[in-house]
């Protein structure tokens, strides 16, 4: 603290003042403008999941931390929020995948949701040798930042109770969402989308398990309604034709189906073989969050493992269909669309 027996002459306070926001990252004249793409670039990110809650967004993301030569590398999940989708603020670590104590690893994709006054955490891990294979946790909070802890001792879905798939990771990416009657809902899958009710207590299904794989579908399933209509948005590969996913959905008169395809929704993320959206409402203005591998973080360059999270306007056609998402370095930093 400087001595304020001592004041800085005036001409010699104008300079230093000069020289600090000259010498100031934020004022930068290269620095990206708030809301542009990717949003945070500091870290790694991927698999965005938001969830409004009154005046506040918050986004929920997987920590990308591969090192050179390694696919993924996700020890624990992140949480942003922001009030106007400009400046967010980082909330840290909400959960390690091994706060799931049955669990070996592998923080995969996860959404959040409130009900009855509580945040219910649903995320893809690795399970332990007495399930092989990814699964699903739930968590529960009283805060939407956390801290999260496993709310049932065991995992909620297991390789087991999907014995269609081939391959050890096909029961990942929950989405979840509750209809206008109350009820919830989770969807997950990769290869195969499946779908389940819970039952009020938010831990246990409630009911049978019903398989609704639309066309391409790939992972990172993402449900959501919109007026009468639902929707079933999602990571697909048309392996005929692409080498990298791109977004796809699919719409229905009830959450139960039958779900017709609309097509691709968004071609693919730069630099990246994956893909993941997230979509909300918020204040009025729908958007969609995805992730691409564009940063570079030092001498770590953007790559499978290494991934960072955008963000778009999202807009919908008279019909209810939505218009195709093209994706920008401006993301949300410039208005919409008139």
């Amino acid at each position: 603290m400087r001595n304020p027996r001592h004041p800085v002459h005036p001409v010699l306070g104008a300079a230093l003042a000069a020289l600090l926001m000259a010498a100031s990252p934020a004022l930068r004249a290269d620095d990206p403008a708030p809301g542009s793409n990717p949003l945070f670039r500091d870290r790694f990110t991927a698999d965005p999941a938001p969830l409004v809650v009154g005046d506040r967004l918050y986004l929920y993301v997987g920590h990308d931390e591969a090192e050179d030569g390694q696919m993924f590398n996700m020890r624990e999940w992140l949480v942003y929020s922001t009030t106007d989708m400009r400046q967010w603020t980082y909330h840290g670590p909400i959960m390690r995948a091994t706060d799931f104590k049955w669990a070996k690893g592998d923080a995969w994709a996860s959404q959040a949701i409130e009900k009855d006054g509580r945040f219910w955490f649903y995320a893809a891990v690795e399970h332990d040798d007495t399930h092989p294979g990814k699964a699903i946790g739930v968590a529960v909070s009283d805060s939407p930042t956390g801290p999260f802890v496993d709310a049932r001792g065991s995992a909620l879905i297991t390789a087991e109770m999907t014995p269609k798939g081939t391959h050890s990771w096909e029961d990942i990416d929950p989405t979840v969402f509750t209809d206008d009657d109350g009820t919830t809902w989770i969807a997950w899958g990769n290869r195969h989308c499946y779908i389940a009710r819970l039952k009020p207590n938010m831990i246990e299904l409630d009911g049978p398990i019903t398989e609704i794989t639309p066309p391409h579908f790939e992972e990172g399933p993402w449900l959501h309604k919109r007026g009468d209509l639902y929707y079933l948005t999602y990571a697909s590969l048309d392996r005929a034709t692409h080498t990298n996913e791109r977004v796809s959905y699919a719409t229905a008169p009830s959450i139960q189906g039958p779900w017709t395809y609309r097509g691709e929704l968004t071609g693919s993320g730069r630099n990246s073989f994956t893909i993941h959206p997230g979509i909300v409402e918020f204040k009025g203005q729908w958007y969609i969050f995805l992730h691409n591998a564009a940063l570079t973080i030092g001498d770590k360059q953007g790559a499978l493992g290494r991934r960072a999270v955008t963000v778009e306007y999202l807009h919908y056609n008279d019909d209810g269909t939505m218009k195709r998402v093209e994706q920008t370095d401006a993301g949300v930093s410039v208005p919409p669309p008139g």
